[in-house]
């Protein structure tokens, strides 16, 4: 079994190569991604904010999105990849910071965000416990968690984490595990965070909303 580090790392050996062409009519794997940023888009419509941070944002599509819809907001998008923060630092979007940093203990200010977004990144993460207290930390009060992330049934996240992750690991991707629908719940109650909706939805989707109170 590998250490937490030697996961980051292969995540960012991964999303380093990934970089250049994750937003291209090439991005392969990684296009199954634009399936989940219609739903985090309707869940941030019912949120007024004025500060968004998009954790693990990757090169930025949905900031992109996002500054399109609400240009007057103020966003950040902070992701472990030197390559995926200099590819969407480029885009020069529109009150917009990008930061390279871990979602597992982030160089941002507490009671920050009205808004965390996280969008098929949870999965990479070793110690989902502490991206949960970190999301609580940047959080201000009241402050929403809207995630889109990969979970199934008993029977098929054991063939997930026990087979599907370790053949991934071995072709180079920095995937840890796909959490259940009682692991993410465990996870939101120690970590202070209340949730509003938790659901296991079609393609294998976790879909989470949850509140700092």
């Amino acid at each position: 079994m590998k250490t937490n580090k030697e996961y980051k790392e292969l995540s960012i050996k991964e999303f380093n190569k990934a970089a250049t062409k994750y937003e291209s009519n090439h991005r392969g794997i990684y296009e199954m991604c634009k399936e989940d940023y219609p739903p985090i888009l309707e869940e941030i419509k019912k949120q007024p904010f004025t500060h968004l941070l998009d954790a693990g944002c990757a090169t930025g599509p949905m900031l992109i999105l996002l500054t399109q819809e609400y240009p007057e907001k103020q966003y950040t998008g902070l992701d472990l990849s030197p390559k995926m923060i200099e590819t969407a630092k480029k885009k020069n979007l529109p009150n917009t910071t990008f930061i390279e940093g871990d979602c597992e203990n982030m160089p941002l200010k507490s009671n920050t965000y009205d808004i965390v977004i996280n969008s098929q990144s949870y999965h990479h993460y070793p110690d989902p416990l502490a991206f949960f207290k970190e999301v609580h930390r940047v959080l201000k009060p009241g402050g929403k968690l809207i995630l889109r992330d990969n979970t199934a049934s008993k029977p098929a996240l054991f063939f997930m984490n026990k087979i599907g992750m370790k053949i991934a690991n071995m072709t180079g991707h920095g995937d840890v595990k796909a959490s259940s629908i009682t692991e993410v719940k465990e996870y939101c109650q120690k970590a202070g965070l209340k949730i509003l909706k938790i659901e296991r939805q079609k393609k294998f989707r976790l879909h989470l909303v949850a509140q700092k109170e």
